[in-house]
């Protein structure tokens, strides 16, 4: 399975969401159950205020994409190193 996530800064609104969101993380692991999320997120255009207001998604509960983070050669690796692990993961 190809995983390819949308880049750091990338803002976002989540299915039934009210307000815009920005990716801050990628591939976060939730402590109280180990689930693995595609993104973890903060409100836009506020930012992290506190560690209790930021959010964990899947790529498929994106509803619309505003804004598409910045891309280049480093990106573009860690993208393709994400892909690899995410294969070895079986996630």
């Amino acid at each position: 399975m190809k995983k390819e996530l949308l880049p750091l800064g990338s803002i976002v609104r989540l299915k039934n969401g009210t307000k815009r969101i920005m990716i801050c993380g990628r591939l976060q692991q939730r402590e109280s159950d180990q689930k693995i999320f595609d993104y973890c997120a903060c409100y836009y255009p506020e930012g992290i205020l506190n560690s209790e207001e930021l959010f964990l998604f899947q790529h498929s509960d994106i509803d619309s994409i505003c804004h598409t983070g910045y891309r280049d050669d480093e990106e573009l690796r860690l993208q393709k190193y994400i892909q690899k692990r995410c294969e070895e993961l079986h996630i």
